[in-house]
């Protein structure tokens, strides 16, 4: 597997970002706690800066205001010259390419931790762009061996050549919590917690990684992403069905072809055509609706991540 560059110096630039969709509540409540009380993000090499990336949905307790945000950082809206019929977004979009990056650039923030919540039941999903991150996937498993009996599932999310477009990407490496079910505008205290823990937990490897800690070579399950499944519709675009019973809160479980998937609102069943099994996720998530998504097909698959070596000494200089 052809593998990006991994940090050869301390990560000190780390940012926590949350309310990227502003009625996810457990990052919006958990930036607004730690812009006013940000000592549990500090360790003794670095201190991680909390970032509520949209305020303005935040203040509204609506996923955007404009546009969805966590669609904006493509090269294409960071570029383009400033508009006053901008979307709100967009505007916000170069604004946190200005704090975190620039995108692409040497001078980009070492790391970026995205929150989310969805109201599928996706349990603790950590959203990452490709396999080929290699500091990333170790962190991934790091998280996943705090918690070894919860699951704690990576999703590959970029299809090959496609360009990322997502609040994390303007930094060199980043990962996404995505946790549920959680319903929109509604703050769980077991999601909240556990969402607090992966934070801290992510902030304790980096850490270890600046101290000189070495990881080995391991092999990671993940599942790409294969793109979404629409809904039934009339000939006039309406919903002419609904999630089947027998698939719905079932995310990353497999589907077999023939398997119901849908159920008309004239009460026959619609079946997965698909050749093959695949691992449906985000089933019915409410955001989803607007973009024509019921659930997003996945396939499981298991790679080799290679080690991670530790960080070569700082030179002591002689006097």
């Amino acid at each position: 597997m052809c593998s990006l560059p991994v940090p050869r110096e301390p990560l000190r630039r780390v940012a926590v970002t949350g309310g990227t969709h502003g009625n996810e509540m457990s990052g919006v409540h958990l930036v607004r706690h730690w812009l006013q009380a940000p000592g549990e993000l500090r360790r003794p090499s670095f201190a991680a800066m909390p970032v509520l990336a949209n305020p303005a949905a935040a203040a509204t307790c609506r996923r955007y205001v404009g546009c969805d945000l966590n669609r904006a950082f493509t090269s294409s809206f960071l570029s383009a010259k400033a508009s006053p019929d901008d979307p709100y977004e967009v505007t916000r979009a170069r604004e946190l390419d200005q704090l975190l990056g620039p995108k692409a650039s040497g001078g980009a923030f070492d790391l970026v931790l995205d929150l989310h919540n969805t109201t599928a039941n996706v349990g603790t999903c950590l959203i990452a762009e490709t396999a080929h991150q290699v500091f990333v996937m170790h962190l991934c498993c790091h998280l996943q061996l705090q918690t070894p009996e919860l699951p704690c599932r990576v999703l590959l999310y970029r299809w090959q050549g496609e360009e990322s477009y997502n609040v994390g990407s303007v930094a060199k490496n980043s990962l996404g919590l995505e946790l549920g079910p959680q319903p929109q505008g509604v703050l769980r205290a077991d999601v909240f917690a556990r969402m607090r823990a992966l934070v801290a937990s992510t902030l304790d490897f980096v850490e270890l990684f600046n101290q000189g800690a070495a990881f080995p070579a391991f092999e990671m399950e993940a599942y790409r992403n294969l793109g979404g499944v629409d809904f039934p519709r009339t000939a006039d675009g309406d919903l002419a069905g609904t999630v089947h019973p027998r698939l719905q809160d079932r995310d990353f479980e497999p589907l077999q072809p023939g398997a119901p998937i849908f159920q008309l609102f004239s009460g026959e069943d619609v079946c997965y055509e698909g050749e093959s099994t695949v691992y449906p996720i985000f089933i019915n998530e409410a955001a989803y609706y607007e973009k024509g998504v019921a659930f997003i097909r996945t396939e499981k698959f298991t790679f080799s991540v290679p080690a991670l070596p530790a960080l070569a000494p700082t030179p002591t200089l002689v006097p």
